[in-house]
């Protein structure tokens, strides 16, 4: 165990996720001194002393020491935050150019010179991808919907969804509240512009064919014009001919399918209950039926594998060649099966299969489009998407770099509203100001039923009353 003691509160997020990723397979636990007199203090034989500097120096102080104890280098330096890509946005506004950026971000953050390369080209792809869809109009907005059923559930998994099992008698009368609530979404809207839609889980797919015809006819009846329409059919083993023709009929533009690993054994082992071969076998029918704009997701450092499997991995990829190859670096959250066993990411590969999976994307003609980091990411490192030109997933660019509202519907679906002038952030103590204001749906399928069901009940009242 090692501990994090801080004089200060302003410190504690930030040095508790440092010495983290120093020491990714330790128990880390922080705490508030402020009896202390040092800064900061961590039981493994380092000590930051308060000497008037600013945070930012106080925490490079920290980095090095750090550096200095383990022999190690962190990619991304004292950058804790998810959205790198945002500091070299700032920067190239400013007119800073490449070289003079991976200088800039090394000395500040104490990024490596991969890294910030990494960022600025991104920065810039994002930049063309937001200015494309948005085309200078500030009254637009993205609508996300959230399927919360899987056919299982992964063992890294910690998103709000159910097995699709447990939870059949549950489908229709959450699909009805769903649609009132994209209903009433579209309603409150009206005036604004809808850019992209995302239907995303959860797995989509884990809907039957006319489960699907239904949620997709009433989103296309309200929103005729997109200019992406995306749905996650993740999981291999809940994709049908059926099903992707319904999707075909109502225009989806762009689909998932994830395998997240080659391996057959690490699919087992995860709890993704499919084969290799229904990876490819799903994949074909897809582009058989028309589907021009295919995402894969993997995951560099799950259970068990070495770079060699990482490396057989994209392999079957590349003879598959999708549209567009999103790679993350294994992250685990305390609510997913991993975090509630314990288990401790191994990094030593990690680098190396992101470094392979770049160079695999490269191959396939794809550019890095976006960019994002988790606090819980295993060795410090991050998940980008890859591209085709022309086929970069604007979605995906307009909810990380935070430039349009994202209004979301469904269980657990979280809203992110992005205001013209700032306001107190009410989830700050000390109130701070911001433009970005989050809004969570109720999580439990059940009460999400229920909510929508009170709500329809209170308004047939009031219509009975008048």
């Amino acid at each position: 165990m090692i501990t994090v003691s801080c004089k200060e509160e302003t410190y504690i997020y930030n040095a508790y996720h440092m010495v983290k990723a120093f020491y990714p397979e330790e128990d880390v636990e922080p705490c508030l001194d402020p009896e202390r007199e040092a800064l900061i203090n961590v039981s493994c034989g380092v000590s930051v002393a308060d000497r008037g500097c600013s945070k930012l120096e106080t925490e490079r102080e920290l980095y090095r020491q750090l550096e200095s104890l383990t022999g190690r280098s962190l990619p991304w330096g004292i950058l804790m935050g998810v959205r790198p890509t945002k500091l070299a946005a700032r920067q190239i506004q400013k007119g800073m150019n490449l070289p003079e950026f991976i200088e800039w971000f090394g000395a500040e953050r104490c990024v490596s010179e991969q890294k910030a390369r990494l960022a600025y080209q991104v920065a810039l792809k994002e930049q063309a991808v937001i200015t494309r869809a948005l085309e200078g109009s500030d009254s637009t907005y993205s609508l996300y919907v959230g399927i919360p059923f899987c056919p299982s559930i992964c063992s890294y998994c910690s998103f709000s969804s159910g097995a699709i099992d447990a939870y059949r008698d549950k489908v229709e009368p959450y699909l009805e509240a769903l649609i009132k609530e994209i209903r009433g979404t579209a309603s409150m809207c009206a005036g604004l512009t809808a850019t992209t839609v995302y239907i995303g889980g959860g797995t989509p797919t884990t809907l039957n064919a006319d489960e699907l015809d239904r949620l997709l006819g009433c989103i296309r009846e309200l929103y005729p014009s997109l200019k992406e329409f995306t749905v996650e059919a993740g999981r291999p083993d809940t994709i049908t001919a059926e099903k992707l023709e319904v999707l075909r009929r109502y225009g989806v533009t762009r689909i998932s399918i994830n395998p997240q690993s080659m391996q057959q054994r690490t699919l087992d082992l995860i709890g993704r209950r499919h084969s290799v071969e229904s990876i490819r076998e799903a994949f074909a029918l897809a582009r058989s039926m028309g589907f021009d704009n295919i995402n894969m997701d993997l995951i560099a450092g799950l259970p068990g594998e070495t770079l060699t499997d990482m490396e057989d991995t994209l392999r079957q990829i590349e003879e598959m060649h999708p549209d567009s190859l999103t790679v993350h670096s294994l992250a685990i959250k305390r609510t997913a099966q991993m975090g509630q066993s314990g288990y401790k990411a191994q990094t030593g590969d990690i680098e190396a299969m992101i470094e392979a999976a770049a160079r695999s994307a490269a191959r396939m003609g794809m550019e890095p489009y976006y960019l994002y980091r988790q606090k819980s990411i295993a060795g410090n490192f991050e998940n980008v998407g890859y591209a085709m030109p022309g086929r970069e997933g604007i979605y995906n660019v307009l909810i990380m770099e935070e430039v349009q509202s994202i209004v979301a519907c469904g269980a657990g679906a979280q809203s992110k509203l992005v205001l013209r002038s700032q306001v107190p952030n009410p989830n700050r103590r000390k109130g701070e100001l911001t433009n970005i204001v989050r809004c969570e749906n109720v999580k439990n399928i059940s009460e999400y039923i229920a909510r929508e069901q009170e709500m329809e009940e209170r308004k047939s009242q009031l219509l009975t009353v008048k």
